[in-house]
């Protein structure tokens, strides 16, 4: 490759690796600790008074807390500095929790679906009074933890995920509420099997946002936060550059991102400094910490680009 074409790497912020948002540990540890203790209460709860709904429940909060523990374990993973082998340290793992979360969380809502589906046919007796009591525990317990979860829910997907499934848990806890009043004051047991398809409805739209976003990511799609077009122009909008191209955007973790672009700069190069406030550019106005600019000065062919 030719000197004119020499690669210029600027704007590699957090080189530590360190994820983006502040540290949830304690948030993570709090509700892990409250929704085990939740689960094994609904779940007796549940059997004594023979409750598909609030058995839906305790099966919902349980895979929730294995998700709790998958997105802590990204979460502390992803913290950890680079190394020779993972150059950007571990900060994808974020992603594949936030993937692992959704995917676990449509499983159970399989099994939830499958088993409430068989009950209506044949629903058995339900201790309406028990319902309520258990599910409005639910929802003083998903609404606290909901609470510390809620301001890094807009920049990281992990978190997000964490949040919307806190919240979704105390709607959900509103709903079995509801059904043991209609249970209680009517006698009709079907009430009980058809709240827990409602719950699973709820469940599988809550989900559904977080499991294309985070197999995108997986796939390195660009994140939905970033328009490309945006960028492009912000690039070719720079004094010296006539022409942007090979531009590549793709998540670092649920929370960074990096770049690669070709600028054509017929005028010839413009030195360190200029590619460092490009980088700030990028960084304040898009969210890209890693950003990596090739300057080509347009004499001669670049793979299918020309210069005009």
């Amino acid at each position: 490759m030719s000197a004119s074409h020499a690669h210029h790497h600027h704007g590699h912020h957090d080189h530590g690796g360190v994820a983006q948002g502040g540290d949830f540990g304690r948030a993570f540890v709090i509700s892990i600790v409250l929704n085990i203790a939740f689960v094994a209460v609904e779940a007796v709860a549940g059997l004594i008074g023979n409750s598909m709904a609030l058995l839906a429940d305790a099966g919902h909060n349980l895979s929730d807390v294995l998700g709790l523990a998958l997105a802590w374990a990204a979460h502390l993973l992803s913290r950890r500095p680079p190394t020779p082998r993972f150059t950007y340290g571990l900060q994808g793992s974020s992603i594949l929790a936030a993937l692992g979360n959704a995917v676990l969380l449509m499983v159970a809502c399989g099994a939830i679906g499958w088993e409430a589906v068989r009950r209506i046919a044949n629903p058995p007796d339900v201790m309406g009074g028990t319902m309520i009591a258990v599910a409005a525990l639910g929802i003083l317990i998903n609404a606290a933890t909901a609470m510390l979860f809620a301001r890094g829910r807009r920049g990281d997907l992990n978190i997000r995920g964490a949040f919307l499934h806190m919240v979704a848990d105390a709607l959900v806890s509103a709903g079995v509420v509801v059904a043991g009043l209609l249970v209680l004051f009517t006698g009709l047991e079907w009430i009980d099997p058809v709240t827990s398809l409602a719950i699973v409805a709820v469940i599988v739209l809550g989900t559904w946002g977080l499991l294309r976003d985070s197999l995108g990511l997986a796939l390195n799609a660009v994140p939905q936060a970033i328009d490309v077009e945006s960028v492009s122009n912000e690039l070719s909008r720079l004094q010296g550059v006539s022409a942007v191209h090979h531009i590549h955007i793709w998540p670092m973790s649920t929370t960074a991102s990096a770049l690669t672009a070709h600028l054509v700069m017929p005028g010839g190069h413009p030195g360190d400094a200029f590619l460092a406030e490009v980088a700030h550019i990028i960084e304040h106005k898009f969210g890209i910490g890693h950003a990596t600019f090739q300057v080509e000065f347009g004499d001669q062919c670049v793979d299918e680009y020309c210069a005009q």
